[in-house]
């Protein structure tokens, strides 16, 4: 039988042991132990200059570090010591990289103040190391030359360079000809043209850009003139090109083309000619309207599509004409959004519009933004009809102090009512519509006439209607008015019996 003081004694010798067997396991370096590939994954979860001060551990892990195949410049957050990794040290960085491991360089990218000479020499020395993927943003103190390292690289797939002031100029389109033949993404912002060099018309096709998928362009200075034909292009974007006059995009594989705060300028020969028979998506945001619109071919795979205009007051005809042809281009869209003044300028032309726009049998989803006046009323009406398999309508009010609307009469809404009169008269025209509507949403609701009279006529004659949401943009003071209005649209009979009524 064992003492109190032996069994105290063998407990201690046991946890002396266990505590030894925690050391050694402590001491053993388990993580030196993996590939290189795997520690490769762990430091690119790290900033990167967390990943640097591995290197100060060992040869092999300042090896690791200096094989790392993406180099993220941007990842580093010191604001104490912004300036951490100045070009010195990118530049350091690349030339310490054995040449072993030199087509190891998938990704580079870096954010710098920055002179044209150490620009040009980090391009160089990453296309050295074959890198796949550049992504530049770069200030210089004056305008530089596109780095002809880039033309030349056989291995680059992605590039994206941005100079946040004051810009680049780009090569002529003979000197890149059989160059960028691997790329397939491109991003330039801030593109500084020539006087001579206004026009792009034979810059970004097959023969310069056989493989590319995905344009971006943004803030091209002195741009008039745009086309873009890359047979292999999905997805083309355009941006803050102010004075750019025409534009011509052509590609059977494009999908998506995104049109964004040009044709500022206006001119008398504005153009855009579009022939993109498998595109998808269609943005044209704060564009001005231009003085023709020609699609070359009907866009039947068409699901989504946002316009939104403004005129410039030199030649409203022309300009109004352009947009019904715009937005008769687009009759195939699933989706369609019109801003306001696209609204605006719709109505000017009342009988054009109602035997010109092409009906949209496909579409489904309609959103509008409107000031909802008397001058738009029938526009609307005119809309309603072009789309007869209408499902969700979604109307965004603007209210402001230019909007000339009457507050609603609670006592007279009744046939009496002209707003009333004038949609009863559209019944007919619209019963194609009225018999597929089911979600309607109206936002900046404020019981004035128009919605007012808008929302009963399809609530009394929206048979597939199940519910209708109103928002308003403000509290009303007048509850009891709003009470009273509320219990007028919720009072009589509906043509839907599964119709419900939302007020927020």
């Amino acid at each position: 039988m064992e003492t109190r003081s032996v069994k105290r004694k063998k407990k201690k010798k046991e946890e002396e042991a266990n505590w030894f067997s925690v050391e050694e396991i402590i001491k053993v370096d388990r993580i030196s132990n993996l590939p290189d590939s795997l520690i490769h994954q762990i430091l690119l979860l790290l900033p990167l200059k967390s990943a640097a001060q591995t290197s100060l551990l060992s040869k092999r892990w300042r090896s690791l570090f200096l094989s790392l195949p993406d180099l993220d410049f941007t990842s580093i957050d010191d604001l104490k010591n912004p300036k951490s990794f100045s070009s010195n040290s990118i530049y350091k960085v690349l030339s310490l990289r054995n040449h072993r491991d030199s087509n190891n360089l998938r990704s580079l990218r870096f954010r710098a103040a920055i002179t044209f000479t150490s620009l040009n020499s980090l391009i160089r020395l990453a296309v050295t190391h074959q890198v796949q993927d550049l992504d530049i943003e770069v200030t210089t103190k004056d305008y530089f030359n596109f780095p002809r390292w880039i033309v030349t690289s056989q291995d680059l797939r992605a590039l994206k360079l941005k100079s946040s002031q004051p810009g680049f100029r780009l090569p002529p389109s003979s000197s890149i000809l059989g160059g960028f033949q691997k790329l397939t993404s491109l991003s330039l912002s801030l593109v500084i043209l020539h006087n001579h060099q206004p026009c792009l018309s034979d810059f970004f096709t097959d023969p310069s850009f056989p493989l590319l998928e995905k344009l971006n362009l943004e803030s091209c200075f002195g741009l008039k003139e745009l086309k873009v034909s890359c047979r292999l292009l999905q997805e083309f974007s355009l941006k803050n090109s102010l004075q750019l006059e025409g534009l011509e995009v052509s590609g059977n594989k494009l999908q998506k083309l995104k049109v964004e705060s040009c044709f500022h300028s206006y001119s008398e020969k504005s153009f855009v000619k579009i022939n993109t028979p498998n595109l998808r998506t269609f943005l044209w945001n704060s564009n001005a309207v231009t003085s023709s619109v020609h699609f070359l071919d009907k866009l039947v795979c068409l699901r989504k599509a946002f316009v939104k205009v403004f005129w410039l007051h030199q030649d409203l005809n022309s300009q109004t004409q352009s947009l019904f042809t715009l937005l008769s281009g687009l009759s195939n869209s699933y989706k369609l959004q019109l801003g306001n003044q696209s609204v605006e300028i719709l109505s000017s032309k009342k009988g054009l519009l109602k035997n010109h726009l092409l009906p949209f049998h496909n579409m489904r989803f309609l959103e509008l933004q409107t000031r909802f006046n008397r001058h738009n009323v029938q526009t609307l009406s005119c809309l309603f009809k072009s789309c007869p398999m209408l499902n969700i309508l979604t109307l965004k009010i603007i209210n402001d102090q230019t909007s000339e609307r009457r507050q609603w009469d609670k006592d007279l809404w009744d046939m009496s009512n002209s707003e009333i009169q004038y949609w009863e008269s559209q019944t007919y025209e619209l019963e194609s519509f009225l018999n597929h509507l089911e979600f309607v949403e109206i936002h900046g609701f404020l019981e004035c006439e128009n919605e007012m009279s808008l929302a009963m006529f399809l609530l009394r004659h929206g048979k597939a209607l199940i519910k209708m949401t109103l928002r308003s943009s403000f509290l009303c003071r007048d509850s009891l008015r709003r009470q009273m209005i509320r219990s007028q649209l919720t009072g009589f009979s509906m043509a839907s019996s599964k119709a419900k009524i939302s007020f927020h």
